[in-house]
């Protein structure tokens, strides 16, 4: 059963920073591509961030500069450092596995159960 677990989130202030933590079970993580994705109430669900199998990182630009997706293959983990947080960071934050299909067989990603991020005053 594969299982997703994201934690640190939270309340913060502006200009604070969070760490949050997803651990994953289940899958043969180093293969995987991880990514964060976040959804703000009426809003759909965007990338933040992603990191290949291979560490290549890609960032939203609206959170290039300030914030840092990385992986502990040996943990099974994937991280996202949130620093200068804005109030329109305020979001629930997923986690996201996914791998290439081939064409014998059909991979599909998997989603954490999400971590509220609140970034007031």
């Amino acid at each position: 059963q594969v299982q997703l677990v994201e934690s640190g989130g939270g309340l913060v202030q502006p200009g604070g920073s969070l760490r949050l933590s997803c651990a994953a079970s289940g899958i043969i993580f180093s293969i995987y591509r991880m990514g964060w994705y976040r959804q703000a109430p009426g809003k759909e669900r965007e990338l933040v961030a992603a990191i290949t199998s291979g560490g290549s990182t890609n960032y939203a630009d609206s959170v290039k500069d300030r914030f840092t997706i990385s992986r502990d293959n040996a943990k099974n983990t994937v991280f996202l450092q949130m620093n200068s947080l804005k109030p329109e960071d305020t979001a629930v934050y997923y986690c996201n596995a996914a791998r290439t299909s081939s064409a014998n067989r059909y991979y599909p990603p998997y989603w954490g159960q999400g971590t509220q991020v609140t970034v007031s005053s």
